[in-house]
């Protein structure tokens, strides 16, 4: 979709309409991830793949279709054993493709959108694939503004908060609502499809508990890196397969890497030597996030050593030590989940507390 979307503005600047087919789900070998888009627009002209191929010719028909009746549809391409020369995907997989006609007046925040992806700003376009909203509205959310609307106030607020907790992770899917926004329904299906690059987590100190986290923060939607100055302990056999493993200075490593607002700091070495250099650089930088492992005397003394180092009293305070929540954590899975608590309430400002012993709506609107 990013690949693609200079020609969708091009069009959409000229008062051009267009159909845009976007992959919003896959299963077993399909060819390419949800957020895959093609269109078809002014003069036949096509730009784009949603299957390498295999159903282009179809979806090049489907796209001006749904421009002529400017209707929105749902279809699902897959293999099929009865009809070897059906339209379907070679691979033996099964995509299923929303089908939409984009104009100005039917998604006016479109050029926005384009502009935000453009100049690297994140923002999440939701849109409705099924149920009795209209299929194929759309709804631009970022971080501090929305425009358009799902056809229900209450869809539109549930839909917010989660489109920006996929964009926070770079996430793009499905989710699923009642009619007014209600959880736990399904009578309402939203295709939300995140234009941010996934987070960071640098994690640092090869340890168990370093493999732990990394694979919760794989779990959770992060770009995890490990790294650790020793390389008989920094070896991509002990990590999960997704995750980069550098052998480094940690303080050096962490000095050459850009962090943003949405990264994740975790200092797990529990070594001075290591540890209080790896610090004195990452709270002097953007993180949201940044805690160190550790007992309370090795805190306190870490934070000695850090205060001689000049750090200020504010820059101190970003520190998250001992790490985690306090769960009563004791194997190197427990803290992992310990530490993911934390980085979760963090984010979005929970108290950590049970949820039996707090007040007010559960998931409130961000």
């Amino acid at each position: 979709m990013r690949d693609i979307l200079p020609a969708l503005g091009d069009w959409y600047t000229a008062g051009h309409p267009f159909g845009l087919a976007t992959v919003v789900a896959v299963s077993r070998s399909a060819p390419r991830d949800p957020g895959a888009a093609m269109a078809v627009g002014p003069g036949d002209e096509a730009v784009g793949s949603v299957s390498g191929g295999c159903v282009e010719g179809a979806v090049f028909e489907l796209a001006k279709e749904v421009v002529e009746s400017g209707r929105a549809r749902l279809e699902t391409f897959g293999y099929s054993d009865e009809d070897a020369f059906a339209v379907g995907l070679t691979c033996g997989g099964e995509i299923t493709l929303l089908v939409r006609p984009v104009t100005r007046e039917t998604e006016p925040a479109f050029a926005a959108v384009a502009e935000s992806v453009a100049a690297g700003r994140p923002v999440t376009v939701a849109t409705v694939t099924d149920g009795p909203a209209r299929v194929g509205a759309t709804l631009a959310v970022w971080p501090e503004e929305v425009s358009g609307t799902l056809g229900a106030t209450g869809l539109d607020v549930a839909v917010t908060a989660d489109a920006r907790g996929e964009l926070a992770l770079g996430a793009t899917g499905l989710r699923h609502y009642g009619p007014h926004g209600e959880r736990r329904e399904d009578a309402v299906t939203v295709f939300l499809h995140s234009f941010a690059p996934p987070p960071r987590m640098l994690v640092f100190g090869a340890i168990d508990y370093a493999a732990a986290v990394a694979r919760i923060g794989g779990f959770l939607g992060y770009r995890v890196t490990v790294c650790d100055a020793r390389p008989v302990f920094a070896t991509p056999k002990r990590f999960p397969e997704a995750v980069e493993v550098v052998v480094d200075w940690p303080h050096r490593y962490l000095r050459g890497t850009d962090t943003d607002e949405r990264t994740v700091i975790c200092v797990l070495t529990h070594d001075p030597k290591f540890d209080v250099p790896l610090l004195e650089e990452a709270l002097r930088r953007p993180a949201a996030y940044i805690g160190a492992m550790g007992s309370r005397r090795t805190h306190d003394e870490r934070m000695e050593r850090l205060v001689e180092s000049g750090l200020t009293e504010s820059e101190l305070s970003r520190l998250r030590s001992p790490v985690g929540l306090d769960l009563g954590a004791r194997t190197p899975e427990e803290v992992a989940v310990s530490v993911a608590a934390e980085i979760v309430a963090l984010r979005w400002g929970g108290s950590g507390a049970p949820l039996t012993v707090t007040g007010g709506t559960i998931h409130p609107s961000t």
